[in-house]
């Protein structure tokens, strides 16, 4: 019977559904299969078919009415739940079904990424998921989705609970797997120890091959059950030129079944049932423990979604009813009561209490809460009921952004791991030759012995170990990050941390928390200091600096400035009734005039000044406070004993830079410096150095984008606007000591992990080819040296900091 071209069931219907593929026209079953292929030809993805490892799925369920269902996906207050908007630019991750290779996640690819409007696709054929991103205002969600299901699979958007179901699905199928490997070793094992063990030996050949019947009947299923992950992978390895662990575990498995089918049939020759079941067993053992190593690693950040409460308490016409958290709108006003946790991302406005964000930053203090202050989802109220009015739901909180990060950091491979991966892959095709040397050679020493003794060598030198020396220490390292609540942005940022031998810093929101204050004005005459403030504080409104915020509470809407322009690094220039504002730094605002410095007063030295001028003369000097984070100096002491070199690169140009030096133990000062001149002292340092620099994250981003390694201290809502390549969350500068901690133990256990399986290779491969391991032996061996690898890699979540 024909079957179908696309996906292979029988064709019922003739050659009435039929398209021309490669210039022939292909048998299909139903009009969705025809009508999917027919897509995926005329866009021009002919290599899918090529590629493919398994056929796609059927396609009858495509019909026009479940299509239209995709336009709910449109709908604002549904995509709060799951998209991030950026500007323009929406993003999404989707769970895509019916991926069955990684041609299925080329082919998704290719086919939407010239699409207009849609900005960037990355599918993930292991997952089954893909991020995507696109212009809102030139394409829809239900289009893209639309798009996906021309082409035979059928996408949603992720959902965490539906996620964890398939997840939780996917174990209990491996877990299956397992299991029947290691009942069917167990029978399998007990006639093959007797029959080494000459037990058997009196019996006649008819109670032998009986024996070896029973054997193959409960090896089959492991070889054609347990054993098809291994397949699987390996056909998509070679489809795509390459060679992957998982070949020379296939040849080992297949070859060795087959050869004792093939004896048990004639009734004559070795058969090594025990020896496949066993190997089987082990291999599927080891990588039970890497999935639960992996689960455990990244438990912390997949439960951060399920700390967000159900409910909130809304407070609407003077009256407090709960309703769903999914019911919240922007500006609603939530009444959180103390011990209760905040459901959205929120500002207080009403009350005073202190929050603990632990779940965020991983630091236990509760953090106090006034007037103003933002409260983010998922952290909780500790002491006094407070109001807060809602400011962001959905994949724009704090916490969607978090998860969204870490996943894009699992998602980067750390250039040791992709030397790894070469390696693993080179070693691959260098065992495989190994095995067939061997064969060659023992054919001639004793052909009897030629087969075990190449399945020993396969099976012995399975590079499992070498494949998980990397994967399972980042994935814990990346664990212990979450929890200290650093967040790594970009890829290579463990081989960084490793290699930094350089940290300039900052001063403002970096050394010193910056949360300035007002302090000593100094007003000319004609001029009153409420008024100064007043002008200072309209001017100031709208900018993100710090400087701008200490200004907020001394607005007054009665001044209306024209011709607002900003000046990065210097200050800001306006218009007033016809007359020329300047407010910032003294080179800026009065730049013909000398900067007097009087020794006498101490808040030129131990703060930072700002000026105003109005039509180029003095009106006031406004003194700023500032005070040093409460780990700073231990920071600094901590990074000077492991032999690293410290800078401050400020563009404060005042005396307080040279005090917080002094104060701090750092001799290399620079200040005044604009965001171009930190630029150039950077790339200066980077000459003989690898350089880390500590900036604010929005203001400093040439800065940031320029030093080997970035590091931002993230003030909640301004994670997403970080160009940074490391965030820490919380208050604590003492957190980089720490990630640098975790990146060099990392580094030596990945060390340690790649080193223990080249070792055991070089030991065991000499052994196994001069046939001095059994099979059996060989698969316990492989097997061991997986565990260790993993047992080694999750003694990092043990790290106490």
């Amino acid at each position: 019977m024909t079957s179908c071209f696309h996906c292979n069931e029988p064709v019922l219907t003739g050659e009435q559904f039929t398209t021309i593929i490669n210039g022939q026209a292909q048998p299909m079953c139903c009009p969705g299969c025809q009508a999917v292929s027919q897509a995926i030809i005329d866009a021009g993805l002919t290599s899918y078919y090529q590629f493919r490892s398994e056929p796609g799925n059927r396609q009858t369920a495509l019909v026009p009415e479940q299509l239209t269902q995709y336009s709910a996906y449109d709908l604002p207050e549904v995509q709060q739940d799951f998209v991030h908007k950026q500007g323009e630019i929406d993003s999404t991750s989707l769970s895509i079904d019916g991926i069955t290779c990684a041609a299925c996640a080329w082919l998704i690819e290719h086919k939407l990424k010239p699409i207009n409007g849609v900005t960037n696709v990355l599918v993930n054929s292991t997952t089954q998921r893909a991020m995507v991103s696109w212009d809102n205002s030139t394409i829809k969600l239900s289009e893209i989705l639309q798009l996906i299901s021309q082409i035979g699979y059928q996408a949603a958007p992720y959902q965490v609970d539906e996620q964890e179901k398939q997840s939780k699905a996917d174990s209990r199928k491996f877990l299956l797997r397992l299991g029947l490997a290691g009942f069917a070793t167990m029978q399998v094992m007990m006639f093959a120890l007797a029959l080494y063990t000459g037990y058997f030996t009196d019996l006649e050949v008819e109670f032998r091959d009986y024996f070896r019947w029973v054997s193959l009947i409960f090896a089959a299923p492991v070889v054609l059950y347990s054993a098809q992950p291994f397949y699987f992978s390996a056909l998509r390895s070679l489809l795509s030129g390459k060679l992957n662990m998982d070949v020379s575990v296939s040849i080992a498995i297949g070859g060795a079944f087959i050869a004792s089918c093939v004896a048990t049939i004639q009734g004559n020759g070795e058969v090594y049932f025990e020896s496949v079941s066993m190997f089987t067993f082990f291999l599927l053992l080891g990588r039970y423990f890497e999935q639960t190593a992996r689960q455990r690693a990244s438990v912390s950040s997949s439960n951060l979604h399920k700390l967000v409460p159900l409910t909130a308490h809304l407070i609407k016409d003077g009256q407090t009813t709960e309703i769903a958290a999914k019911q919240l709108r922007i500006n609603d006003i939530i009444l959180v009561k103390p011990g209760e946790v905040i459901a959205a991302d929120a500002v207080v406005v009403s009350g005073k209490s202190s929050v603990n964000e632990a779940m965020l930053t991983g630091e236990q203090m509760p953090i106090t809460k006034q007037l103003n202050d933002n409260v983010y989802a998922g952290t909780i109220n500790v002491e006094q009921p407070i109001q807060v009015r809602v400011n962001a739901l959905g994949q724009d909180q704090l916490v969607a952004e978090i998860i969204r990060l870490q996943e894009m950091a699992s998602n980067n491979k750390p250039a040791i791991a992709l030397v790894a991966d070469r390696l693993a892959r080179y070693f691959s095709a260098t065992i495989l030759s190994i095995a067939l040397i061997t064969y060659i050679v023992w054919s001639f020493i004793s052909p009897d012995d030629a087969f075990w003794v190449t399945l020993s060598v396969l099976v012995a030198t399975c590079p499992c170990a070498l494949a998980l020396a990397t994967p399972t220490a980042v994935t814990c390292a990346t664990a212990i990050f979450t929890q200290l609540g650093i967040i790594t942005r970009k890829p290579g940022v463990f081989e960084k941390l490793t290699q930094i031998n350089h940290v300039v810093f900052d001063k403002t929101g970096t050394l010193t928390c910056g949360q300035l204050s007002i302090g000593e004005v100094t007003v000319e005459k004609n001029y009153s200091q409420a008024q100064v403030l007043a002008i200072a504080a309209a001017i100031e409104q709208g900018s993100l600096h710090p400087i701008a915020h200490a200004f907020k509470p001394y607005f007054d809407n009665r001044y209306n400035f024209t011709e607002l322009e900003h000046h990065v690094g210097l200050g800001i220039t306006a218009t007033l009734d016809n007359q020329s504002i300047k407010i910032g730094k003294h080179a800026f605002v009065l730049p013909h005039q000398h900067q007097n410095v009087s020794n006498s007063n101490n808040h030129t030295q131990h703060s930072q000044l700002i000026y105003l001028s109005i039509d180029n003369q003095l009106v006031a000097q406004i003194e700023m406070l500032d005070q040093l984070r409460i780990d700073s100096q231990q920071t600094v002491n901590q990074l000077a004993q492991s032999k690293i070199e410290l800078s401050i690169a400020s563009g404060d140009s005042s005396g307080h830079v040279e005090y917080l030096a002094q104060k701090l133990g750092i001799t290399d000062v620079h200040a005044g410096l604009s965001p171009q001149g930190k630029l150039q002292f950077i790339n200066q340092l980077q000459q003989t150095k690898k350089v880390a620099m500590f900036g604010d994250g929005i203001n400093d981003a040439p800065v940031l984008a320029g030093a080997n390694l970035s590091v931002a201290m993230g003030s909640g809502s301004a994670i997403a606007k970080n160009s940074a390549d490391l965030i820490l969350l919380g208050d604590h500068l003492s957190r980089f000591n720490d990630a640098i901690n975790v990146a060099k133990q990392a580094q030596r256990i990945i060390h340690q992990n790649l080193l223990w399986a080249f070792a055991y290779n070089v030991i065991i491969l000499p052994l196994a080819v001069t046939g001095h391991v059994a099979p059996y032996v060989a698969a316990i061996g492989m097997s061991v040296s997986s565990l260790i690898v993993v047992s080694n890699s999750l003694r990092l979540l043990r790290i106490k900091l």
